[in-house]
């Protein structure tokens, strides 16, 4: 398998942290790709032209880094990052959103700043609140203990994980880990695991 990649893609890493979490390193040849480029090996396996994009070993092209995770885990015959089904499911899927949802606002703010928004133009502003709430949920759910083992981490704690060290390189004047300490904590521990480790580059 081939793997479509950037490293800093937050997105990139969580599938590349799921590789090593699942032990399938061996299996999937991980390529970086200048995606502003339109290479056309992602071209042709991905009409949307996103990393990551998953080249399947009979040439299926997998996309959409919650999509590959999920496949990954079928490969891999486990279930450990996504509960087969209940609840647990649920919960691990809802966590998994929350954590691209605040990628995903994160990097379209950093997009409109690019393109000449002001900060506190209304959609700018918009995009920085869903982060701002995203980690204040994030800052709750790691006080009760909702975010799951940082030492075993499923999908959800993944994406989270793979967020905040977004936020880390791209938003380090947000101070988010003065604000939640709880959360900072988490995620410490959840970066020193093998598979966050080596999907950091």
């Amino acid at each position: 398998m081939k793997l479509y990649s950037s490293v800093l893609s937050p997105y990139a890493r969580k599938v590349r942290a799921a590789i090593h979490a699942l032990g399938l390193q061996d299996r999937v040849e991980v390529i970086n790709v200048n995606i502003s480029a339109s290479p056309a090996e992602v071209v042709n396996a991905n009409p949307l032209c996103k990393i990551p994009t998953l080249l399947c070993d009979d040439a299926t092209a997998m996309y959409d880094s919650r999509v590959i995770v999920e496949y990954l885990g079928i490969v891999a015959g486990s279930d450990m990052l996504v509960p087969a089904s209940g609840m647990a499911r649920c919960h691990v899927l809802r966590t998994q959103a929350l954590g691209d949802g605040i990628a995903d606002a994160a990097i379209l703010y950093r997009g409109l700043l690019a393109a000449g928004v002001a900060p506190d133009a209304a959609l700018a502003a918009r995009q920085m609140a869903a982060v701002e709430r995203g980690l204040a949920t994030l800052g709750r759910m790691a006080r009760e203990s909702a975010l799951g083992a940082a030492t075993r981490p499923d999908a959800g704690a993944l994406s989270v994980g793979c967020a905040l060290g977004f936020l880390d390189a791209r938003f380090a004047e947000l101070g988010w880990t003065g604000q939640y300490p709880a959360l900072a904590d988490w995620y410490a521990r959840l970066d020193r695991v093998a598979c966050m480790r080596l999907s950091a580059a």
